[in-house]
């Protein structure tokens, strides 16, 4: 299992959202590095949902529940999205400071933010 991070500023889409959609499409992600992050992601993997410019820290832990596919919001098929669940409020946010610190999480893969549905 591998675990990953993806953000999105909780004005946008919060943690909170995805708790009360209980599912979610992590589409609209239109950087390389990160579309090859959403490749990698298999069905099960954890997510950490973090919420970035307001808040930065992680407030919960998601899954994944759909491998890669087409993104919904293009048409061009280079760009893919995959769908999140929730799995786990955090019951303290952990800060970006406090996960950079972690010896633990030196090999997180990262995803950039997403325009989410």
């Amino acid at each position: 299992m591998n675990y990953w991070l993806v953000k999105s500023e909780p004005s946008v889409y919060a943690w909170e959202q995805l708790v009360a959609d209980g599912k979610t499409c992590w589409d609209g992600v239109r950087n390389n590095a990160a579309r090859l992050h959403l490749l990698a992601m298999k069905k099960g993997d954890h997510v950490m949902f973090y919420h970035s410019n307001e808040g930065l820290a992680v407030t919960g832990i998601a899954k994944v529940a759909a491998t890669a596919y087409q993104d919904p919001t293009t048409d061009d098929e280079r760009w893919v999205a995959v769908d999140l669940v929730p799995y786990k409020a955090l019951k303290k946010p952990v800060t970006l400071t406090q996960i950079k610190a972690e010896p633990g999480l030196k090999t997180l893969h990262w995803c950039a933010s997403v325009g989410c549905r």
